[in-house]
């Protein structure tokens, strides 16, 4: 029923397509402006005394904390004090709003190359992570493996798949993971079953073959580090984070728990997200090897009501039963609530019927409790998990062709992610997108 992916995405639990196509190949991010990302914002409301300053923030080829950090250092304050309602791609042109604690004046401060900061205003809040709608994208695939008019073929084809279809599968994308060196949900699983020390080892030393050879062998070479203060003038500026963790070692060679807290709070949050996050890829992909339907409940499914603004009402999930079922199919195909898989984590429930067999019989084979999601000495890795729609739903998808390569305009609930959506198109290999 759903075309089975044999490239190294499978490692990340994506198993599946929907579009039985051949795919058109293809490099996504051969220049940033090939990948351009449009917050839809949902902003603070604006007060002459408020606090904060709030302003659109456009970056080119710029890595979400890493600019939060070069940020922070130009006006001086806490990375802390600058707010973000999402992390986005570094190699790209995107555009979001932020925040800054402190008066409009601070950000004049900030003078960094491919970095614009424009309409600043005094806010009543901070900016956190959620904050947003969505996301617009204009997306241009080159370097196709097949010749245009055949990448226009299957380009329409998909498409008309995916509307029918009402969305494509909801699967994490490798950026939750890494493209090149998908390594956070290693890492939250590592601090799932209670292995500090391994988790803070996985990070730094954990490489692939796609990664730059420096890196590779730098890693290697760190695997057996006994004396952390020597090599941290070893360590390259592009692992800084990694450099980061190894001056905490340095100070003493046993703080584990140190080296995971100096790192940036959503990346710490990120590293147990991933890991369920790759939990639920591998769900979504069995309900598709056993042929369930993405955009229809079966008995047992748990679905999740939207509000007015299109938002999903996680509160209130709703077991589909015999007796609600035909109440429940009504909903979901009016777009107005979606099945959903378990993101597991310290609470929440289960589904039942065939769904709540293949979630459970994952949470099995990986020898997983509620209880592992709680971790007393890195309170932001503890997640109480939550339910994720198995369908991503969009909006405005519009396709146009050039000589060499074509263009995907549309936008997406937040959370979701558009290389989930452009894999359908290209099946290429991880590292493409």
């Amino acid at each position: 029923m759903y075309r089975r992916c044999d490239t190294a995405e499978a490692g990340i639990g994506m198993h599946n397509y929907l579009c039985d196509t051949d795919g058109t190949g293809g490099h996504l991010k051969t220049l940033p402006e090939d990948f351009v990302v449009r917050e839809i914002s949902d902003p603070p409301r604006q007060k002459d005394n408020g606090d904060y300053t709030i302003a659109t923030v456009t970056s080119r080829n710029w890595e979400t904390n890493r600019l939060i950090r070069i940020m922070s250092r130009s006006m001086g304050v806490s990375r802390e004090r600058i707010g973000f309602a999402g992390t986005k791609d570094k190699r790209a042109v995107t555009t979001q709003l932020m925040s800054f604690y402190g008066e409009p004046g601070l950000i004049d401060k900030i003078q960094l190359k491919d970095v614009e900061i424009s309409n600043p205003y005094r806010g009543a809040r901070a900016i956190q992570i959620g904050d947003l709608i969505g996301n617009e994208f204009e997306i241009t695939v080159k370097n196709c493996t097949r010749s245009m008019e055949e990448v226009k073929g299957i380009v329409e084809t998909d498409s008309e798949i995916i509307r029918k279809t009402g969305g494509f599968p909801n699967y994490f994308g490798v950026q939750r993971f890494g493209s090149v060196r998908p390594v956070t949900h290693l890492v939250g699983e590592r601090l799932v079953r209670g292995d500090i020390e391994g988790a803070v080892k996985t990070y730094i030393c954990f490489t692939t073959p796609e990664e730059e050879e420096e890196l590779r062998n730098k890693r290697k070479e760190l695997e057996n580090c006994t004396d952390w203060a020597a090599a941290m003038p070893t360590i390259p500026e592009n692992m800084s984070f990694e450099k980061m963790m190894a001056g905490v070692l340095a100070e003493n060679p046993e703080d584990w728990v140190g080296a995971i807290s100096i790192l940036p709070n959503n990346l710490q949050m990120m590293f147990t997200h991933a890991y369920q996050s790759y939990l639920f890829n591998e769900m979504l992909s069995r309900r598709m090897d056993a042929g369930m339907p993405l955009n229809m409940p079966v008995e047992g499914d748990i679905i999740i009501p939207l509000d007015a603004n299109k938002i999903p009402q996680h509160e209130n999930p709703i077991l589909t039963t015999s007796k609600n079922i035909d109440l429940v199919t009504r909903q979901v195909r009016a777009g107005r609530a979606f099945v959903t898989i378990t993101l597991f984590g310290s609470d929440g429930e289960l589904a039942e019927g065939e769904m709540g067999e293949i979630e459970r019989k994952v949470i099995e084979e990986q020898k997983l409790r509620h209880e592992d999601f709680i971790i007393p000495e890195l309170q932001r890795c503890t997640s109480k998990g939550s339910r994720r729609e198995i369908l991503c739903p969009l909006k405005k998808l519009d396709c146009g062709f050039s000589e060499d390569s074509y263009t995907l305009k549309f936008s997406l609930p937040k959370g979701n992610y558009a290389t989930c959506l452009l894999r359908e198109y290209m099946k290429s290999e991880m590292r493409d997108y």
